[in-house]
């Protein structure tokens, strides 16, 4: 059968590099501590994926957290508050997205496939293009370089918004969104790539939503594994994943079903 899948659009951490998506939340919980309102890893990861503007603004409207700043500051978080936090965020997250920029397994593999079955590769991110600047080379020496990067503050919106995947189509020059694929570890990346009417796959073991490094992982035993990573993909299914899987390197039978379904004439919203 033809391939008719013409792109596959992924997210990075959590998804192609950074098992358990680590980075993030270690910057985020170093912010809030220096703003006096140390918050939990837990917490950290409410909202991730969203531009990391984005994220502090909607920890900051969490009432736990309004609590804790009111107790500290006597008053309610404002934007200014916001900004002060992000700005100290930034060079935490550069620093911390340096240390946590292993591939994933099985994803330079899997991109090879794809791009031997005339697949483009795009990719977009909650980061800005500084946190990217450690990333980025240092995957290339693993072997996955995207054909396009769309980082966080390169479209009028984020995520959920479409706007990251459908910048990526455009500098990718395929179409229709219905032939293209959407990776994510998230719930607000499912929601990009369904608001883009793409088809959307979900990564739940090595994900925000288990939430645990390679190691801390492997050391679960089966059924604790088993239960909080079904326990994440029911979390993605409920995004509107059309499909979950556990990491990057279970892509491809996904990918073939797909196809088929497109040779039958299914779309994603069918």
């Amino acid at each position: 059968m033809d391939n008719k899948i013409k792109a596959v659009i992924f997210d990075w951490a959590g998804t192609t590099i950074d098992f358990g998506s680590c980075a993030p939340v270690d910057a985020l919980c170093a912010a809030f501590a220096a703003a006096g309102v140390p918050i939990s890893p837990a917490q950290a990861r409410h909202d991730m994926g969203l531009a990391k503007r984005d994220h502090v603004a909607a920890l900051l409207g969490a009432p736990e957290i309004v609590i804790a700043w009111q107790a500290v500051h006597s008053t309610h978080p404002t934007m200014a508050d916001g900004d002060r936090i992000y700005t100290a965020l930034e060079p935490l997250m550069a620093k911390a997205a340096a240390g946590h920029t292993e591939l994933i397994a099985g994803v330079a593999q899997v991109v090879r496939r794809l791009r031997a079955d005339g697949v483009k590769i795009g990719s977009s991110t909650g980061y800005t293009r500084a946190m990217m600047a450690e990333i980025l080379p240092r995957a290339a020496q693993q072997g996955y370089v995207p054909d396009v990067v769309v980082c966080a503050g390169e479209t009028a919106e984020g995520r959920p918004s479409p706007l990251m995947v459908w910048k990526n189509l455009v500098d990718l020059g395929v179409w229709p969104a219905e032939y293209c694929v959407k990776v994510d570890d998230a719930e607000v990346g499912i929601a990009e790539g369904v608001n883009a009417r793409c088809w959307t796959i979900g990564v739940a073991a090595s994900g925000n939503g288990v939430g645990l490094d390679w190691p801390a992982f492997q050391a679960l035993d089966e059924a604790e594994r088993r239960l909080r990573v079904d326990t994440a993909a029911n979390a993605l299914i409920d995004a509107g994943a059309h499909y979950v899987i556990d990491t990057v390197a279970d892509l491809p039978d996904v990918l073939t079903e797909i196809n088929q379904r497109l040779a039958h004439g299914e779309r994603p919203d069918t």
